[in-house]
């Protein structure tokens, strides 16, 4: 199978919805002439045209309100934030006005928005650019989440994306836009709220997000040296979360390790625990582990920038922890 990195996946994804539907347009900073600042947007306009491929003023509210509105009146919006951390900006349109229409109208209207952009932390982006949010995003109701980790889900998810009656947000890490992976050409969907099993094992369940999927099976075959049998589960979708697959997982293996870069406080890692604790609690051999960011903004120098993110040394000290089956230790 051909071999496309995941800001071309998600190109493909663009440019095959717009070609079947002409109700999805894009809108946001740069997405037109220029490409987008990723090249996701990459021969969109010249396709379509600027009334279908938008390049905006720089203001992250005026794009999202304008997507909001659009989608309020039968269009399909995808809405490009150059930095995922610009969300901050657009909270009041997101979660106030596009997360609750759906519920307030009783069903007469929808808010078929998708609202994506790039996870900039790893490579010196500093605070203001480096947050991973989705916690924020997953409390909400009304809205999707979704993090794809390879460039086949970011194509499929996309795509189902664009086609949901709901908002939703799509989270994708910046430092995967130029890794390859098998992506086919033709139209397939991925279904929202279905996870993926990325490596089966026996011994210990880990449950990872985006680059921490990567970072999660790379840990998988190191202890596979010694015998221990990892299963890497990618949630794909953040809400709904496909609870069923990770408590399947764990009724076999007993153990559980949730890898994730957002903040440990409040964080997506604490939801999973949770959810499994109460679905699957008597199958828990040994206390869960989170491994995540630290609880504190992330530092511009790369040395600390390291060491506030999850890390393979740290994957691999929390599989040998709950391979021992001692109490959890602060992360």
């Amino acid at each position: 199978m051909r071999q496309l990195t995941m800001s071309e996946a998600l190109n493909e994804a663009l440019h095959q919805e717009m070609a079947r539907d002409a109700g999805v347009f894009m809108i946001g900073e740069d997405v037109g002439a220029l490409g987008g600042l990723f090249q996701v947007s990459a021969g969109l306009q010249e396709r379509f045209g600027p009334r279908r491929v938008i390049d905006s003023p720089i203001s992250e509210a005026a794009i999202t309100g304008a997507g909001v509105g659009a989608a309020l009146v039968g269009c399909r919006p995808v809405v490009e934030l150059q930095i995922s951390d610009f969300v901050t900006l657009t909270m009041d349109q997101l979660v106030n006005h596009a997360a609750k229409w759906r519920y307030m109208s009783g069903g007469k209207v929808s808010v078929p928005l998708v609202i994506r952009g790039p996870i900039s932390n790893g490579f010196g982006m500093a605070a203001q650019h480096s947050q991973s949010l989705e916690a924020w995003f997953v409390h909400a109701p009304g809205l999707v989440v979704i993090m794809p980790s390879t460039p086949y889900d970011a194509k499929g998810l996309l795509k189902s994306a664009i086609r949901d009656d709901n908002p939703v947000v799509m989270l994708e890490k910046r430092l995967l836009y130029g890794r390859p992976g098998p992506v086919p050409e033709d139209d397939y969907l991925i279904p929202i709220g279905v996870a993926d099993i990325k490596r089966p094992g026996t011994d210990v369940t880990v449950v990872a997000m985006s680059q921490s999927v990567h970072l999660s099976l790379q840990a998988a075959r190191q202890v596979a040296r010694d015998g221990i049998e990892v299963e890497v589960i990618d949630p794909r979708t953040l809400k709904p979360l496909d609870i069923d697959t990770i408590a399947e997982s764990v009724h076999k293996t007993g153990r559980l390790v949730v890898v994730s870069e957002g903040a440990r406080a409040g964080g997506f890692a604490s939801e999973v625990v949770a959810r499994v604790i109460d679905v699957a609690y008597d199958s828990l051999r040994a206390a869960p582990v989170r491994v995540t960011a630290a609880d504190t903004p992330i530092p511009y120098a790369a040395s600390l920038e390291r060491a506030v993110l999850p890390s393979l040394e740290r994957v691999l000290d929390a599989l040998h922890e709950v391979m021992k089956g001692s109490p959890a230790r602060v992360r």
